[in-house]
């Protein structure tokens, strides 16, 4: 086998001498240590890209997306989101949205930041969305960054935190407001019930005649709607103390089916009043005991079936299910009344916030449901589709998975 043919062989010994082989050696050098460098920037470049923490991608002027990180697909479960339009992808539209950052980005040229919702496996997302314009040399836009992070979980802690600030606050209002309500409540309701005790002696003393019978009716009528009223406003008083900082709530082992059951019974009167009324039960079998207040408690599903109730106008149904899910103890009341308005969901824990006439309702019975349920360290959630229906869902931590763990 022969030598090997070179590039010196096949140019010539002259033109090799003349220097021409040397700079066409120099200038291929020249090109891989260049091709080196751009291939270690690219993968530099690629490793930035992919340790951001945020969903990035690359939108032309025409809407059409053209690049995006790994985070992008892993979030939006996509493989291949490039060449697709924004709004189509996003929002499932077949215009750009009406409050679209990256027109505003387009028309201030400069950098745009909103809060954006989008839906993700049937369920809302929060997105921090920041679109920033990309200039080639000449200034002009060619393109636009769309950086997007995900804020639901940080959004909603922020909303609990809020709301433990605010209920903070109503606890020390409360509390100060009960005490100075108390005294004077206690003596209205204690003279009211001397007046009522020393009135068949004043019947007695007065002759029999249709004026003084007429008269006797009305201090009766009268003491007793004052009587009425001030257990009326001790419940109300009794309910902010429960926002008020408390001393150790003695919690005991509580069985929620037994709870439902005796609640149930409490409303029996009123369930004779509404025929038409259908309650389905179904309780969850071999239900684990959690640690709670059981008078407290059942003022929290009373509270809730009788809201149920009055969503449904007293006929229609209420399904009322308990179950072990997991390390959560479920209890769930279903009805198919009238349902919530959206915008007044974010307001349903809101003391002193009711949508009932001004003599139906105070507003705190279920800003009060929340707090004993925080102080069971359990969860109350609500949902509701306006005409068809709501879902009230009370969790409680399975003591099974506490002794487990």
């Amino acid at each position: 086998m022969g030598k090997p043919t070179t590039l010196d062989d096949i140019v010539g010994l002259e033109y090799t001498k003349l220097g021409f082989f040397g700079e066409v050696k120099n200038k291929v050098a020249e090109l891989q240590a260049t091709n080196l460098k751009l291939e270690r920037k690219h993968r530099q470049l690629q490793a930035v890209l992919g340790g951001i923490s945020d969903v990035m991608a690359v939108i032309s002027l025409n809407f059409t997306i053209i690049s995006v990180n790994s985070l992008f697909s892993d979030i939006f479960d996509c493989d291949n989101p490039e060449g697709r339009l924004c709004y189509e992808f996003f929002k499932n539209q077949t215009a750009p949205c009406a409050e679209c950052p990256i027109i505003n980005a387009h028309k201030t040229a400069s950098v745009c930041r909103q809060l954006l919702v989008y839906q993700i496996n049937n369920k809302n997302h929060q997105f921090e969305v920041t679109v920033s314009p990309m200039q080639d040399s000449s200034k002009k836009i060619f393109r636009f960054l769309l950086l997007m992070r995900d804020v639901t979980r940080e959004k909603a802690y922020q909303e609990k935190y809020n709301y433990s600030k605010k209920m903070a606050t109503v606890g020390v209002l409360a509390a100060g407001v009960a005490h100075e309500i108390n005294n004077p409540l206690t003596a209205i309701s204690g003279f009211s019930e001397g007046l009522k005790r020393r009135l068949p002696k004043l019947a007695h003393s007065l002759d029999e005649t249709p004026e003084n019978r007429e008269l006797m009716d009305d201090f009766h009528e009268y003491v007793e709607t004052i009587i009425a009223e001030c257990n009326r406003c001790r419940d109300i008083v009794k309910g902010l103390l429960t926002f008020s900082p408390r001393k150790k709530i003695d919690f005991t082992p509580v069985i929620l089916n037994n709870l439902v059951t005796d609640v149930l019974k409490l409303l029996s009167n009123r369930l004779k009043h509404a025929p038409q009324l259908e309650i389905d039960l179904e309780f969850g079998s071999d239900m684990p005991r959690v640690q709670g207040n059981a008078g407290e408690l059942k003022q929290v599903i009373l509270n809730i079936i009788c809201n149920a109730m009055d969503a449904s106008e007293n006929h229609g149904r209420l399904h009322i299910r308990t179950e072990k899910k997991g390390c959560w103890v479920i209890l769930s009341v279903r009805d198919n009344g009238c349902g919530i308005a959206p915008e007044i969901m974010d307001r349903l824990f809101d003391p002193f916030f009711t949508t009932k006439p001004v003599d139906k309702g105070t507003g705190i019975g279920l800003s009060i449901c929340y707090n004993i349920i925080q102080q069971h360290n359990g969860e109350i959630t609500v949902t509701s589709n306006e005409a068809h229906g709501t879902v009230f869902e009370i969790k409680f931590p399975n003591p099974e998975c506490v002794e487990n763990d």
